[in-house]
């Protein structure tokens, strides 16, 4: 994702590193871009959109949850109560981002698993934009453990628990692991972390947070 403005400066902080299959994650204080599809902040991956996940066979383990978008994301831990929008991919391949006008907003890669589905359900959001803390300014403070939920459109709520947090550097993004296939129901957040680099506008790391359904 763009970098959002933070006292003139680039200074996002979305979901760019989860985006990179999908191509972006917004970690910890901004965006990163992993392998597969490019990150939302800084410039596209040489690569272009990854290919969909491999599906894997149903005997393997069926669904947890059958598809329905996602509407609502609660982080009890962070303050996060925040309704998600849908995000798709831009056509030179990167993964779009919620607006950095908006930093308060985040969004659901809608060429992923649906969360609570069998698969990797991604979510994107800022670290911060326009002067202000985004939706995922806190992401990093998340420890394994901690639960969270996504309220979905068929009306269920899929309730997760974080597995893991980790801040990656951008040209080193996991996007296997975090868009990779699933034998279970996955969430990933991701956002921009790490240093802010003047000469680029951009932070130089994602966070990525690992969550599982309960």
């Amino acid at each position: 994702m763009p970098g959002v403005r933070r006292g003139g400066r680039h200074a996002l902080g979305v979901a760019a590193a989860a985006a990179v299959l999908a191509g972006t994650v917004l970690v910890g204080r901004g965006l990163l871009p992993p392998e597969g599809p490019p990150s939302p902040e800084g410039p596209p991956s040489s690569e272009g959109p990854p290919p969909r996940p491999a599906s894997i066979p149903s005997h393997a383990i069926d669904p947890v949850l059958v598809r329905s978008e996602p509407e609502r994301l609660d982080i009890p831990k962070i303050g996060v109560h925040v309704s998600l929008g849908r995000l798709g991919l831009k056509p030179d391949g990167t993964v779009q981002i919620p607006p950095v006008e908006h930093p308060e907003q985040a969004g659901w890669y809608e060429n992923g698993a649906t969360p609570g589905e069998r698969g990797a359900a991604v979510i994107l959001g800022h670290v911060d934009g326009g002067g202000r803390k985004g939706v995922f300014y806190d992401l990093g403070r998340l420890r394994a453990g901690n639960p969270m939920s996504v309220t979905r459109m068929d009306g269920t709520v899929a309730r997760f628990v974080v597995e893991s947090v980790e801040l990656v550097a951008k040209n080193r993004f996991p996007s296997r692991r975090v868009y990779g296939p699933l034998d279970h129901a996955g969430l990933r957040l991701v956002t921009c972390g790490g240093t802010f680099d003047q000469r680029t506008g951009h932070y130089t790391s994602n966070v990525i947070v690992y969550a599982r359904l309960t």
